[in-house]
């Protein structure tokens, strides 16, 4: 490399910090797209004037009827049933009812404005309604004194006191950001006692991955073992977190014996691991591992998010090797196919790509505090300005959980596998097509013959659950597909006590022909509860008779205990 190009790189990474990872020179891309295909749109510019000229009619005609019948006429706007901001009481009343109708005029004028016209490419579209979706949210009358009844309300009832309070939170979060602690409240669940506390050994240890073997609560256990492949974006926890909700004692519970990857959380030193290592060292490593523990046993395969997108990469694999060790294949808020893969392409762009390279070029990683940027502005009501609302202004702390906690206990990604995972799988979307390699050639999902459960959540913002689905379209097997409450997260931490949960399955059998989303949310029945009892259920179907619990760690044939769980990796910052 040339010391102008190391030059160049080094000042693209040095804008990628002051940016958070995003790059502007992508957002203004898709702005002159946008405006230049506009300006020569004057029918287009027509159309907008005339809808905005239209909806200040209705708007004002409804503060008319609402001024000489107050609450008794319908809002000219409805907020999204995901928008909460406007929900209490008081917005109903005069002026704050005003100030909403407002808003969520402008919110539509700019829909309006950003979509439809011709020539905008696809992306640059999205891009551009996105980022007017995030300049409007800044403006929002929930995030102002007296435009906020719920917080003058506040203010009356404290004398004031919530802005002190506020002050305080604030000190205190941005003093523990700047020293790299975990936020208030997250140091309640320590990993090992309070979270990830199921009873098990480390049982394989190799440079990327610790195997986690569980103990056994049960007198029997069915013969075959479940190996979980989680992400490694986060902590392995999020399916081990308090006793109450942790899907491994679960399933431990009803006499599987598992067995967890624990992924390192890699350094500069790690840079150059790539997505073949992840599948080698991950679970291909912990499958050989299984083996001496329970030879002779096929093994049901388990992968959440990216961490499913691993293991179908290795069944794929697997199945072009004629290996058939894995008896079943689960696949978690798992993406397959990333053609849709929801607002989180709006920033995977060669543009984008070329500047978050450059980033991890010069660390060797990607820290989390740099990716967390963007997964918040997917969310920024929720995640951004609510929170800020309540904490700072409010003067009121949100609760932590346990959830809470593990979403606080991030980790770094090396160098060349993200940069291999955003442009083969995000941009070039290789696995779906059967170019993605492993061990040197491309793999095909179609190849896979094993039965497959899939998992989509009807709010998942980073694997919608209409990508997820497209499992259906790259392998002829048995697949079940259900759709789950809840978003990427919660909609998996579904424990049965979990209340206003429900759930669509639905098989195809081998062979059968496919069912668009559509028609398959329209045939599937709603079922009320959480979906871990009919995921038991699926795997009882497929799995033999109990029998004796195998021992815990290879005694004789290794690979023997190496310490108890959860083990080391999980708990290095």
């Amino acid at each position: 490399m040339s010391w102008n190009e190391i030059l160049d790189r080094s000042l693209r990474a040095a804008a990628a910090r002051l940016s958070g990872g995003l790059s502007p020179l992508a957002l203004a891309g898709a702005y002159m797209d946008w405006a230049t295909h506009l300006a020569l749109a004057p029918g287009k510019q027509a159309d907008i004037a005339e809808k905005a000229g239209e909806n200040a009619g209705r708007l004002m005609a409804a503060a008319a009827a609402d001024a000489l019948h107050p609450g008794e006429e319908a809002a000219a706007f409805a907020p999204s049933s995901q928008d909460h901001r406007f929900r209490a009481a008081g917005w109903r009343a005069f002026p704050f009812n005003f100030y909403e109708q407002s808003f969520l005029m402008a919110e539509e004028n700019w829909r309006v404005a950003t979509t439809g016209v011709a020539g905008v490419s696809r992306q640059h579209e999205d891009l551009v309604r996105f980022f007017a979706r995030q300049i409007l949210d800044v403006a929002a009358p929930s995030n102002f004194l007296f435009a906020n009844p719920e917080l003058i309300e506040r203010t009356l009832n404290t004398g004031g006191s919530n802005f002190v309070q506020g002050g305080v939170n604030f000190i205190e979060d941005w003093q523990r950001m700047a020293r790299g602690l975990k936020p208030v409240g997250a140091d309640a669940y320590k990993v090992g006692r309070d979270v990830a506390a199921p009873p098990g050994k480390v049982v394989f240890r190799n440079r990327l991955i610790e195997l986690i073997q569980y103990s056994p609560s049960t007198a029997t256990t069915r013969p075959e073992p479940i190996l979980v492949a989680p992400a490694w974006i986060m902590k392995y926890y999020i399916l081990d977190l308090s006793p109450a909700n942790s899907l491994v004692k679960y399933l431990v519970d009803r006499g599987f014996t598992v067995f967890m990857i624990s992924w390192l959380n890699p350094g500069g030193e790690d840079r150059d691991l790539a997505m073949d290592d992840y599948r080698a060292l991950g679970p291909m490593a912990a499958l050989e591992a299984i083996g001496k523990i329970v030879p002779g046993r096929k093994v049901h395969g388990v992968g959440y998010c990216i961490g499913g997108t691993l293991m179908a990469i290795a069944a794929a694999a697997m199945a072009r090797d004629g290996d058939d060790r894995l008896k079943t294949l689960t696949l978690l808020a798992a993406q397959t196919d990333f053609t849709e893969a929801g607002e989180l392409k709006l920033f995977i762009n060669e543009s984008q790509l070329e500047f978050i390279d450059d980033l991890m070029w010069e660390q060797g990683y990607l820290e989390s505090s740099q990716m967390a940027g963007a997964f918040q502005m997917l969310r920024s009501n929720d995640l951004v300005w609510s929170r800020a609302l309540h904490a700072y202004l409010m003067g009121e702390r949100e609760p932590m959980n346990d959830l809470m906690a593990w979403n606080a206990d991030a980790t770094r990604l090396p160098y060349r596998m993200h940069a291999e995972y955003l442009q083969r799988l995000y941009l070039d979307n290789e696995l779906a097509e059967g170019r993605f390699p492993a061990a040197g050639r491309p793999v095909a999902l179609g190849d896979i013959q094993a039965p497959i459960f899939a998992l989509g959540a009807e709010a998942d913002h980073v694997a919608p659950w209409r990508s997820v689905f497209k499992i259906h379209l790259a392998t002829d097997a048995e697949t079940t597909f259900l759709l789950t409450t809840g978003g990427h997260n919660a909609g998996i931490v579904s424990e049965p006590s979990h209340r206003n949960r429900r759930f669509r399955f639905k098989t195809r059998p081998k062979g059968e022909r496919h069912l668009d989303c559509d028609t398959w949310l329209a045939a599937a029945t709603p079922v009320e509860g959480s979906w871990w009892p009919r995921w038991v259920a699926w795997l009882e179907e497929r799995s033999g008779a109990p029998e004796a619990p195998p021992a815990m760690g290879a005694l004789q044939a290794g690979p023997a205990p190496l310490m108890d769980a959860p083990g080391s990796y999980v708990l290095a910052e």
